[in-house]
């Protein structure tokens, strides 16, 4: 499947924004942050440009 280079940008801040909103209280929001960062730099070696910053979630009351 291809994607268009506009479509991956789009796919990139939409990933970006999750990953500044996300709280991190347990273990599975620790996996998901994991995941959403995998596919963050997967996206940004789709699009040929390295990742601007390094997103960091939200602290919660505790991290798994």
């Amino acid at each position: 499947m291809l994607l268009s280079k506009k479509s991956v940008e789009t796919l990139i801040d939409l990933v970006e924004i999750k990953l500044s909103c996300i709280e991190i209280f347990d273990t599975q929001d620790t996996r998901t942050v994991k995941q959403l960062d995998q596919c963050r730099r997967e996206l940004y070696e789709l699009s040929g440009k390295a990742p601007q910053a390094e997103i960091i979630p939200l602290a919660g009351h505790a991290v798994a």
